[in-house]
C-alpha cells in the first residue's frame, strides 16, 4: 500500500477535485491542455438525453401553433355518389304482395361547410396557455439535464486532472529521492551511515515507483469514462490543465438563496407543473357552452328534400349562428372538478416541498464549499510547516544529528501535505460547481 492510498480512496467519495489559489509546477510540460468548457460542449452535443430534450422543446412549439390554429374556421368539403334500389311499397303488410314505386337509381351531392368558433368556454385560450406552459416546462427540464450532464463531465474531468496532478507530484518526489539516495550512498562509502540506511531509502523509492502504476491505471480509467461521456474514441487522450487556476469569490448564503429562488431548475419545473395543474382545473370548470357561426352550401341530385320533388340538380345553402349547451355536464363534470381541485392542491404542496429541497441543497453546497476553502488554507499552512520540517531534518541527518527514519517521515509528510492541498483545491472546485447547479447557474 503506497503512501497516498488512504487519501486516494477517501477522495474517491467525492468523485474528483480541482484547485484554488495554488499552482503546481508540473514535471512534464503540458501541450495544448483541453479546457473544461470544451468538454462541456462535446458532452452536450453528444448526449442523447439533451438531444431528446431539444426535440421535446421543438414539439411544444408545434403544439402551440396547433392550439392557435383552433381559432381558425373549420372548413370541410364532401361529396357522395350512390345507386338507389327500387322501393317496394307494402300496402297490405309485409307478408302480402307489394307494389313497385319507380325511383331514380342515381343520386349524388357535393358541397362544403364551415364553422367559426366564437366561444367554447374559453377552452381555446386555455389550451394555448397550456401549451406555452408545457414549452416552459420542457425548457426547464432541458436546462436541468444540461446542468446534470455538465456536472458529470466536470466530475470525470477533475478525476482525470487529480490523477495527473498526483502523478506529477510523485514523479517530482521520485526525482528528489533519487538525488537523496545518491547522497546517502556517498555517506555509506565514507563510512558515515550504515547499509540499512541505503536499503530503507531504496525501499521507499521502489514503493513510490510502484505507485505510478496505479496512477497510470487511474488516468486510463478516468480518460475512458470522459471519452465515453463526450463521444470520443476510448483511446483518445484528454489533457486537462494540471496547472491549477481557481479563484471564485464566495458570496453570502442569502445571495445564493436569492439566485436559487429565481433560477433553480427544480423549482422552475415544479412551478410550471403547478401552473399546468391550475389550467387543468380552469378547463374543467369552464362552462359547456359553444357558440359559433356556420355556413354550408351543396349541390344535390335529384331534389327530393322539398315538395314538389324535381328530377333536377339543385343547390341549397344555409348560414347562421349555432349555439349548444351540454346539460349533462352539470352532473358529469362534478367529480372531475373535485378531482382537479385535489390535484391542484397536491401540486401546490409538492411545489412548496420542492422549494424546501432546493433551499436544503443550496445550504449544504454552500457549507461544503466554505469547508473546502477552509481546508485549502489549512493545507497551505501545512505545506509550509512540512517543508520547513523537512529542511531541518534533512540538514540534521546529513550532519549525523538525526536518523534516516526521521528524514523519510519528514519527506512523507511533505508529500502528503501536497496531496492534501491538491485534493482540497479540487474538492473545492467540485463543490463550487455543485453549488452552481443548486442555484441554477451551471
Amino acid at each position: 500500500m503506497y503512501l497516498f492510498k488512504k487519501h486516494h480512496l477517501k477522495t474517491r467519495i467525492y468523485l474528483l477535485l480541482i484547485p484554488l489559489f495554488y499552482t503546481y509546477n508540473t514535471v512534464n510540460a503540458q501541450v495544448n491542455p483541453t479546457p473544461l468548457n470544451q468538454i462541456w460542449e462535446k458532452a452536450l452535443a453528444f448526449n442523447k438525453t439533451i438531444q431528446m430534450r431539444n426535440l421535446q422543446v421543438a414539439a411544444t412549439d408545434e403544439a402551440i401553433k396547433d392550439a392557435r390554429a383552433e381559432r381558425l374556421p373549420e372548413i370541410e368539403v364532401e361529396a357522395e355518389y350512390a345507386k338507389v334500389s327500387n322501393m317496394p311499397i307494402y300496402e297490405n303488410g309485409l307478408f302480402h304482395t307489394h307494389s313497385q314505386f319507380e325511383v331514380l337509381h342515381t343520386a349524388y351531392d357535393f358541397g362544403g361547410n364551415t364553422y367559426l368558433n366564437l366561444y367554447n368556454g374559453n377552452k381555446t385560450n386555455l389550451k394555448i396557455k397550456e401549451e406555452k406552459d408545457k414549452k416552459e416546462l420542457a425548457i426547464a427540464q432541458r436546462n436541468l439535464s444540461t446542468s446534470e450532464i455538465k456536472l458529470s463531465a466536470t466530475a470525470y474531468y477533475l478525476d482525470l486532472q487529480r490523477s495527473k496532478i498526483f502523478k506529477n507530484l510523485v514523479l517530482k518526489d521520485i526525482s528528489d529521492q533519487e538525488k537523496q539516495l545518491e547522497e546517502i550512498k556517498q555517506l555509506l562509502k565514507n563510512g558515515v551511515v550504515l547499509k540499512s540506511d541505503v536499503l530503507r531509502a531504496e525501499l521507499k523509492l521502489s514503493r513510490q515507483k510502484m505507485s505510478l502504476v496505479q496512477l497510470d491505471n487511474d488516468i486510463a480509467i478516468a480518460n475512458q469514462k470522459l471519452n465515453i461521456l463526450i463521444g470520443n474514441p476510448d483511446e483518445e487522450k484528454i489533457n486537462p490543465d494540471t496547472v491549477i487556476h481557481f479563484n471564485y469569490p464566495l458570496k453570502t448564503y442569502q445571495e445564493y438563496l436569492t439566485e436559487a429562488s429565481e433560477h433553480a431548475w427544480e423549482a422552475q419545473i415544479s412551478e410550471q407543473e403547478t401552473k399546468l395543474s391550475k389550467l387543468e382545473l380552469q378547463n374543467t370548470r369552464s362552462p359547456a357552452l359553444k357558440l359559433g357561426l356556420f355556413a354550408n352550401y351543396a349541390y344535390s341530385y335529384p331534389q327530393i328534400r322539398f315538395y314538389p320533388y324535381a328530377i333536377s340538380l339543385y343547390g341549397l345553402g344555409l348560414g347562421g349562428i349555432k349555439a349548444s349547451y351540454s346539460i349533462s355536464s352539470l352532473y358529469h363534470n362534478k367529480h372531475k372538478v373535485q378531482e382537479a381541485e385535489i390535484n391542484y392542491k397536491r401540486q401546490e404542496i409538492e411545489h412548496l416541498a420542492t422549494a424546501d429541497g432546493v433551499r436544503q441543497k443550496v445550504n449544504e453546497a454552500f457549507l461544503r464549499y466554505q469547508e473546502a476553502l477552509t481546508r485549502i488554507n489549512v493545507a497551505q499552512q501545512n505545506i509550509h510547516q512540512a517543508a520547513e520540517n523537512f529542511r531541518i531534518v534533512n540538514n540534521t541527518y546529513f550532519n549525523q544529528l538525526s536518523l534516516l527514519t526521521d528524514l523519510l517521515d519528514a519527506d512523507t509528510q511533505l508529500l502528503q501535505t501536497k496531496f492534501d492541498l491538491a485534493a482540497a483545491q479540487i474538492a473545492a472546485q467540485l463543490q463550487y460547481y455543485q453549488l452552481q447547479k443548486a442555484i441554477g447557474n451551471l
